[in-house]
């Protein structure tokens, strides 16, 4: 068995402390370019799989007979902060929908962002659903549900026919697996999310790169290019890495410490987990991991700063 990577968290000259990552980069056949730890390891994706639950809004015709843009498309794939161009653009989306932002199941949060966060409290306005880093991907599912004519009432059930007749397929067609014989959890969203083995992430998101001009999954990565603000906001790891990134990079963080990419320049996907679900372990691996492919010009390692934003500490893959 091959050594998971190692996150190192150093204070000063000494290691605090340190996490382990499975992580696995495959080429759209599916065949190993590189692994660390357990590739066949079960994971619970999470956000990661946006790009994947975001196909039928395309494949359904539901995006053209809406007439979504790239900043629609790439929010149906985001983890937004909730800042206000995130607010705006979701809320005007909705409102083109039967239900508008009344529909919306996912459930009201705070906004990710802090200074959003503080506007919204000095506002006096509670947060809303439309805050939920979410709040996209629903606004997607919602746009499929009007475009089918199907019931908005129980969308976030795993026998809805949302998802039994296309969004599970979708998942299953890209990454390559069977879901009939699983049973899902519940996202914090509320949405199904379905265990899949890290090398068939991986090989889902190499698939996504493999789609020629104008097929669906060519058109969210395009708009997730087009606009990374609105994948996840203002100093987030997913806007840094697609913004920055060479050779077409798209990449999602999903909860608990996953991560996932593509490179379709290079034909490979690739999909990591910290074991311990530490997020700042996933980002510093894929970090390395992307430099060490040699599409991403950025230092191997993290500062760790104190309250005083003074560098007191790395965040790093053990050498």
């Amino acid at each position: 068995m091959n050594s998971p990577l190692i996150v190192e968290v150093t204070r000063g000259d000494r290691i605090e402390s340190w996490h382990e990552v499975d992580a696995v980069v495959v080429d759209p056949l599916g065949r190993l370019v590189g692994s660390w730890g357990e590739p066949h390891r079960a994971v619970l994706p999470r956000s990661a799989l946006k790009p994947i639950q975001a196909l039928p809004l395309v494949d359904t015709g539901a995006a053209d007979a809406f007439g979504l843009t790239d900043t629609e498309l790439a929010l149906a794939c985001a983890s937004h902060q909730g800042e206000h161009k995130h607010e705006e653009a979701v809320t005007a989306w909705l409102s083109r929908l039967p239900g508008g932002t009344n529909s919306l199941a996912c459930g009201a949060h705070l906004p990710l962002s802090e200074e959003a966060g503080q506007v919204l409290a000095a506002s006096g306005r509670p947060p809303t659903a439309v805050h939920n880093n979410c709040s996209g991907k629903h606004a997607g599912f919602l746009t499929v549900i009007a475009h089918l004519g199907f019931e908005v009432d129980g969308y976030l059930d795993p026998e809805h026919p949302l998802h039994v007749d296309h969004v599970t397929p979708a998942i299953e067609r890209t990454c390559g697996v069977d879901l009939a014989a699983g049973r899902p959890g519940i996202d914090g969203c509320g949405i199904p999310v379905w265990p899949v083995a890290l090398d068939r992430l991986a090989n889902g998101w190499a698939a996504l790169g493999e789609s020629t001009a104008g097929s669906s999954s060519h058109r969210l990565l395009s708009a997730m290019r087009a606009e990374p603000f609105m994948v996840a906001g203002t100093g987030r790891a997913c806007t840094r890495f697609i913004g920055t990134a060479t050779g077409g990079t798209v990449a999602k963080a999903g909860a608990e410490g996953v991560f996932c990419a593509v490179v379709p320049d290079e034909h490979i996907g690739l999909a990591l987990k910290a074991r311990d679900g530490g997020a700042r372990a996933a980002e510093a691996a894929t970090t390395w991991l992307l430099a060490n492919l040699g599409h991403l010009d950025a230092e191997p390692s993290q500062m760790l700063l104190n309250r005083a934003g003074r560098p007191v500490g790395e965040v790093r893959v053990a050498s």
